[in-house]
């Protein structure tokens, strides 16, 4: 076996690899850039090797600068992760002249398939059902509007070399291929070092489902089920589970099948991923091949047992595959999330800074298990399993040079709705400070009627948020569980400050029993009766029973009310608490009846007007300027583009308006709400 591996990437991809190695007795290499200095996966290696500034463009996927890495260290292999260099066959080349082994597919199978365009080509030949489109290279935009009126609108402008979304755009029509074939043109460029684009149809109301393929170089090849991905928000993937929901086994063999073929045709070795669309009638048509491990592997993980990257890691050494097709069994239910550095209530746009609290929920080792390619069976199966894949910490930075992804949270459970609900409890128990992250958009899709019935498309998120994301409504019931909760947080409250100033004596009567509770428009009026056990809170007539051992100070809840447990997020506030809970950020006010009548009688604070003044939504670069001062500008019309974490972002004008005032120009680094400019 291998003594040495480096790891050509950075963030969470790069810890799992370590993590495999490590338990595998394998020493590691990280490589970093200037940014990712005192980043985890540096922390967490055997030996690192700095590459270069801090643009992936100058560091990560600058091939000479890797295999300069390599040779310093002694690597005998390389795991490329996801992204970057993983899918570059020149790199494979590189490094097979160097006699270091890829622990990836063979260069070959990876200039056929990891190409976009060939590996439709090579699907057509071998009788794959493929998405109508046009396979040949857009020389430009004008080519790009007359292609895709020959395909028919709505089409897919697409990179190449790309994936994680990145260089991906959806046009409706000829203004829309215009420009996204320019934006995807720049970020495959920026992401990939290779903007070639094609397009193909879109498919309206599909399914995004991909099988994991696992091949050795002894002609052995083995699918491991299905993952549903079918939750995206602009072609990036934000929730994926395992198995999906909607294919019948009959049509899970089909695919399964079809994908190892399809692997084997063009002698693929390795872990890899066949995407599919499938439609409501589970037609389904190849999508493209990713020749590396993906982003979503933990979920297969999960409910296979297998070690994706220790068998990448072995048939890198050129071992057989310790299993066959008999031995895959599919038990349970994987979920998993993509926490993002992006800010929901911001449109999703990127944000970046200091994480000042970074504290994931505990990790549980449960789950199927395979030990030597066989599963163990029932003995190895725990009720619960919940996973965290990161490459952040507490007190650590979101840079703004590389993907937005925090951390990828999965659990495991028995059936699909307890998978679901494990998820629901982890995501209250995540708690991430510091920047603008998606776990509140999270939990809202995990809630959603649509999504817990399984009925769902890629165009989910566009469906059921199409003016975007402000929070969640909770239901009543809901709130009135919150509001005894926090009546009884603020009784310990007030016992901790009567305690301060020496009124203990005769605290409840200091303190009193009768409450008014403020919280999302709703005021109710609480009784509480406390003992050492908890507190018994009367709302309204309805008695819910608090128990927990929260203190004052604790930025996490953990209750039981009525039997049943309540995790929030909360933060002490002026008579009362911030609470975050399932998608809701609450103001929840607890006071005495005189105090609510007086609150009653404040005037309501109004925010600044902005109308007249187009803010910069997120940290980033001005890519260009679009507008001149003087000019008349419309509504949905492109003002300027500002490029953050490898995505550029086309910030549009509201409403008809003058421009008066640039204050930028491009190549401007800017600071969330930076004036860019200003209006008439």
């Amino acid at each position: 076996m291998f003594k040495k591996i480096l790891i050509a990437n950075r963030g969470e991809i790069a810890c799992r690899v370590i993590k495999t190695a490590r338990k595998m007795g394998i020493k590691t290499v990280a490589v970093y850039s200037d940014a990712d200095r005192n980043a985890l996966h540096v922390r967490m290696a055997d030996e690192a090797y700095h590459i270069g500034p801090s643009p992936a463009n100058q560091s990560y996927i600058v091939i000479d600068k890797i295999m300069e890495a390599v040779k310093a260290t002694g690597a005998e292999a390389v795991h490329p992760g996801y992204g970057f260099l993983s899918e570059n066959s020149k790199f494979a080349q590189a490094l097979a002249a160097a006699g270091v082994a890829f622990i990836g597919p063979p260069v070959g199978a990876i200039e056929k398939m990891g190409d976009k365009i060939t590996s439709k080509k090579i699907a057509q030949e071998a009788n794959v059902s493929t998405v109508l489109g046009h396979m040949g290279l857009i020389e430009d935009a004008e080519d790009a509007v007359k292609i895709s009126n020959q395909v028919g609108y709505p089409v897919m402008i697409k990179a190449s070399a790309g994936g994680g979304g990145k260089g991906m755009r959806i046009a409706w029509d000829d203004a829309g291929a215009r420009e996204g074939f320019q934006s995807s043109k720049n970020e495959a460029a920026n992401s990939f070092g290779d903007d070639r684009i094609f397009i193909e149809k879109f498919v309206t109301q599909p399914r995004h489902i991909e099988i994991q393929v696992l091949c050795d170089t002894h002609g052995n090849g083995i699918y491991l089920g299905e993952r549903e991905c079918s939750i995206q928000r602009r072609q990036q993937k934000v929730i994926e589970e395992a198995p999906s929901p909607f294919l019948d086994e009959a049509t899970r063999k089909a695919m399964g099948e079809q994908s190892v073929a399809l692997a084997q045709a063009v002698d693929y070795a390795s872990a890899g991923t066949v995407e599919f669309i499938v439609d409501g009638d589970r037609n389904f048509y190849f999508l493209e091949m990713n020749t590396r491990l993906q982003v979503e592997h933990p979920v297969t993980e999960l409910i296979t047992g297998v070690d994706l990257v220790e068998q990448m890691i072995r048939v890198a050494y050129g071992e057989k595959l310790s299993m066959t097709q008999d031995d895959v069994t599919l038990t349970g239910w994987a979920m998993e999330s993509r926490l993002y550095a992006e800010d929901p209530y911001r449109g999703f746009l990127p944000s970046i800074g200091r994480l000042t609290t970074y504290r994931p929920p505990s990790e549980v080792a449960a789950g199927p298990m395979v030990t030597n390619g066989k599963w163990q069976g029932d003995a190895a199966i725990g009720k619960h399993a919940v996973r965290n894949d990161t490459g952040v910490y507490d007190g650590g930075e979101i840079s703004m040079y590389y993907d937005p992804m925090i951390a990828k949270l999965c659990t495991w459970a028995p059936t699909r709705a307890e998978a679901i609900e494990e998820m629901r409890h982890a995501l209250d128990s995540f708690e991430v400070e510091g920047i603008g992250h998606n776990i509140p958009f999270l939990s809202a899709v995990y809630d959603h009627e649509k999504f817990m019935s399984g009925n769902m498309t890629t165009a989910f998120i566009e469906e059921e948020f199409p003016d975007g994301f402000d929070g969640v409504t909770l239901p009543d019931a809901a709130l009135d569980r919150i509001g005894a909760a926090a009546v009884a947080m603020y009784r310990v409250c007030e016992i901790r400050r009567a305690q301060i100033s020496g009124r203990m004596d005769n605290h409840e009567h200091v303190i009193g029993k009768d409450w008014t509770v403020t919280l999302s428009g709703r005021v109710l009026t609480a009784q509480v009766e406390a003992d050492r056990e908890g507190a018994t809170v009367t709302i309204d007539g309805a008695a819910f029973r608090v128990e927990g051992n929260w203190t004052p100070g604790q930025s996490l809840a953990k209750l039981l009310v009525n039997g049943d447990p309540l995790v929030m997020k909360v933060a002490l506030i002026s008579a009362g608490f911030r609470v975050r809970y399932r998608g809701a950020d609450l103001t929840v006010r607890v006071r005495t009846k005189r105090q609510a009548e007086l609150a009653a009688l404040m005037p309501e604070k109004l925010p600044p007007d902005t109308s007249k003044l187009l803010l910069c939504p997120m940290p980033g670069l001005i890519v260009k300027i679009d507008v001149n001062v003087g000019d008349e500008v419309h509504d949905g019309q492109i003002l300027c583009t500002v490029e953050a974490m490898k995505m550029e972002n086309n910030l549009r004008a509201e409403k008809k308006a003058i421009v008066t005032k640039i204050n930028a120009v491009a190549g401007d680094s800017l600071a969330v709400d930076d004036v860019i400019m200003e209006f008439e």
